[in-house]
């Protein structure tokens, strides 16, 4: 028990299972929410021109800035502005080439302000071409930029220039921050390869000691079962039972157990063989014991061992199989998962944006939580016949 528990590929796991259980209560940001502008590198880039993003808040009715870098991703303006009745309220944004009025409001005591550089209302209104980037003309230089409130009593804005920089891994195609995606798809991938593999293991164990130990008709026509089933191509059977039953966490779970415990109905049927004829076994039935006695008592703890290992190796190609589901988009859009974020980084053109920060992240997730389990199972194995280990 001391061997498992020091062993680096369990310490690893209770580290990543701790971090996908605690850090998304910790997290106060949404991995549904906004954080920044669409494929927005790492905020550790070093690059001396990319912008990272910064926000700033307006006082005084005026708001100077220094700005020596390429243009933002976005320029978002947004907060209030209280003025008197009857007083004409102008915003206006001060660029080292000309100034540019960006709202002229009259006949009210408080005004709204929500702009957003991307809106084609917006570039019409500064007489900027539809199809380009407004903030290209916002910030054509690098220079001292200022906005400016004329006529008011007192603004609360706020100006947020989402830069090409942001958060620990960058952002997606949709500017959502990819670390809490990822932290979040830590809870689903683990959540979907072990209850998958445990159903499935469950599923096998009863399937194995049935056919095992009562034989004949039984044995024969559950191994047909297991001989079909194993023979069906499984992705093209999961696309369509996903297609049928829905792509909900729980509808994922179920259709890859119904295709993952013929592996260990064989292995727990061939240990019960070996073992049903054996003294032991011989002299419970002679004591009266009775048949699910015998099976619950006794031969389930035999089978234990091989079903941890089976476990344990079973939950890879659960990952595996959710996240290739997932890649090919069947996965419920609203659940993140590794597999989700590889598809939908895919479907919106990382790979030609050279977003590497969207591909290589839930990538490595699933390679280093398969290698995990991998070796938790080939030394389970080893426990099981020390022959495996080459001593």
């Amino acid at each position: 028990m001391r061997d498992i528990l020091t062993r680096k590929s369990v310490i690893a796991f209770v580290i990543i299972s701790l971090a996908g259980l605690f850090a998304p209560l910790m997290t106060a940001q949404s991995p549904y929410a906004i954080s920044g502008a669409p494929f927005a590198r790492p905020a550790w880039w070093r690059s001396a021109t990319l912008p990272a993003t910064r926000d700033f808040e307006i006082k005084d009715n005026r708001l100077e800035i220094e700005w020596n870098k390429r243009p933002p991703a976005i320029f978002s303006l947004t907060g209030r502005i209280a003025a008197e009745p009857g007083a004409n309220v102008r915003v206006i944004w001060h660029t080292p080439e000309r100034d540019y009025l960006l709202d002229d409001l009259s006949g009210s005591s408080l005004y709204w302000i929500n702009q957003d550089g991307r809106d084609m209302i917006f570039k019409q209104a500064l007489g900027l071409p539809l199809i380009s980037r407004s903030v290209d003309y916002l910030f054509p230089l690098h220079g001292r930029y200022a906005l400016t409130v004329e006529g008011a009593k007192s603004a609360e804005l706020k100006l947020s220039l989402p830069g090409e920089r942001q958060g620990l891994m960058g952002t997606d195609q949709r500017g959502r921050d990819v670390f809490t995606r990822l932290i979040y798809g830590i809870r689903t991938s683990l959540i979907i390869g072990i209850s998958a593999t445990i159903i499935a293991s469950l599923l096998g164990m009863a399937f194995g000691l049935t056919a095992g130990y009562i034989g004949g008709w039984c044995d024969t026509l559950i191994m047909r079962l297991v001989d079909i089933l194993l023979s069906i191509p499984t992705l093209p059977i999961l696309m369509v039972l996903a297609g049928i039953w829905g792509k909900g966490l729980w509808q994922l779970v179920l259709i890859l157990s119904i295709f993952s415990w013929m592996g260990t109905a064989r292995s727990i049927r061939a240990l019960v063989l070996t073992v049903r004829e054996s003294p032991w076994v011989e002299s419970l039935r002679a004591l009266g014991a009775k048949r699910g006695y015998i099976l619950w008592r006794h031969l389930v703890p035999e089978t234990a061992p091989i079903l941890l290992a089976n476990i344990a190796l079973g939950v890879p190609g659960a990952i595996l199989a959710e996240a290739g589901l997932a890649f090919l988009g069947l996965s419920d859009p609203r659940l993140i998962s590794w597999g989700r974020m590889l598809h939908e980084a895919h479907s919106f053109g990382a790979f030609t944006e050279g977003a590497w920060w969207l591909l290589l992240p839930p990538g490595l997730g699933i390679v280093a939580v398969c290698l995990i389990f991998m070796d938790m199972g080939k030394f389970l194995e080893e426990k099981i016949d020390p022959r495996l280990g080459g001593k």
